[in-house]
């Protein structure tokens, strides 16, 4: 079974960092895109960040300069680091990853984490 668990949300200051993990299991992680969404209350649900199997990172204007991305493949673990965190950043954060097997792809979400900060 493919699962991501996401870790690390909580509450935060604005101006202030919190550093997201997402574990993964049941795929070949090292073949795998990756990503991170957020969905505040009321909006949809948008890409923060992702990062492809060869490294390449993509991010929201809204996020640049300020949160990164990154993947440790030896942990199957990808991470997004906030930093400068403002009050528009409280959301649910959730972990995204998909895989393509020829012309088949597979798609699984975590669970997602709240992040809050207060101005």
């Amino acid at each position: 079974q493919v699962r991501l668990v996401e870790s690390g949300g909580g509450s935060v200051q604005a101006g202030g960092s919190l550093r997201l993990s997402c574990a993964a299991s049941g795929i070949a992680f090292r073949f795998t895109h990756m990503a991170w969404y957020r969905q505040a209350p009321g909006n949809e649900r948008e890409l923060v960040a992702s990062v492809s199997s060869g490294g390449d990172t993509n991010y929201a204007d809204s996020v640049k300069g300020r949160f990164t991305i990154s993947r440790d493949d030896n942990k199957n673990t990808v991470y997004l680091e906030m930093t400068t965190l403002k009050p528009e950043d409280t959301a649910v954060y959730y972990c995204y990853s998909r895989r393509q097997y020829g012309m088949d792809v597979r798609v699984t979400w975590g669970q997602g984490t709240q992040v809050t900060v207060s101005s």
